[in-house]
């Protein structure tokens, strides 16, 4: 399934909803959405990857640069990962990073 992204930002909570693939290719689509949520006054990013299927590195790369690009003071949450999104970011240590959670808000 093809990359997609949807974004809403409300009360100082960005919302984006993952739906596919996040590979090499789709990377920079989701970069490119961080950017433009990057200038605005947001404290909150939140994830939903229930319906993402896969996430390479370049989509751990973007998670690292999100909190880089945003700051040290953003709370990054993600929705109802699949396992296998939940154990490469075990793996990589990105789970200290993040907090995974069942729905949002916690």
């Amino acid at each position: 399934m093809a990359f997609q992204i949807e974004s809403v930002i409300e009360d100082q909570v960005a919302r984006l909803t993952l739906h596919g693939e996040l590979d090499s290719l789709s990377a920079r689509v989701f970069q490119t959405e961080i950017e433009k949520i990057a200038n605005q006054p947001i404290d909150s990013l939140v994830l939903d990857m229930e319906e993402l299927d896969f996430m390479s590195s370049a989509g751990l790369r973007v998670l690292i640069y999100s909190k880089q690009k945003i700051g040290p003071k953003l709370a990054i949450y993600i929705v109802k990962p699949q396992e296998l999104i939940v154990d490469t970011l075990t793996k990589t240590g990105l789970q200290h990073s993040v907090t995974i959670v069942d729905q949002y808000p916690v």
